[in-house]
């Protein structure tokens, strides 16, 4: 179920991010991006499914927004932030964890006014659709089954959060003639 359910998580995301011109049909591949996701989800985890049951939303957007701090990190300084022992605690621990999205957006990201307000609804609206199909999945809190898919979400919303980062500093995935 579990490869099932992250690939129809896949899906629905891309096809929304590209309907809306924030990535490319084909996907970036950033590989230190993509090594990043174990050691940043495992030191996520406590906090996020701590806030799943409350704010399931903000559970799951704020790794889309760790996606894009990170792919943000590799384009910048990397060789200072890959050292990092962890990442994700360096993020949260500049304003707390009710305020990483904000920390990130205005001092990662730069961002300010409608470009600010744009991307908060750009994750909110990812993050509900990720909650709304694994709510579907009728699977029982607490199990095994639920974990995997939270992690699912979550591995996919970090990912397509890089994505879309990549591509807003000019990393395109075009055919190119030959």
């Amino acid at each position: 179920m579990t490869e099932h359910f992250e690939e129809t998580i896949r899906k629905d995301l891309h096809g929304y991010l590209v309907a809306v011109k924030e990535v490319d049909e084909r996907l970036p591949e950033c590989p230190d991006v993509e090594e990043k996701w174990t050691s940043v989800a495992e030191a996520y985890l406590s906090d996020g499914i701590r806030e799943f049951m409350d704010y399931p939303t903000v559970s799951l957007g704020w790794m889309m927004y760790i996606g894009m701090a990170v792919a943000k990190y590799w384009d910048t300084e990397w060789e200072i932030y890959s050292k990092l022992d962890n990442l994700y605690a360096y993020m949260r621990d500049k304003r707390g964890y009710d305020c990483m999205d904000e920390y990130i957006r205005e001092e990662v990201l730069l961002l300010s006014g409608d470009s600010f307000i744009a991307l908060e609804k750009l994750v909110g609206e990812c993050a509900s659709r990720v909650h709304n199909i694994m709510r579907h999945q009728n699977i029982e809190p607490g199990t095994k089954e639920a974990f995997n898919a939270y992690v699912s979400c979550i591995r996919q919303l970090y990912m397509m959060g890089a994505a879309v980062q990549l591509r807003r500093m000019g990393y395109r995935m075009t055919k190119v003639g030959i």
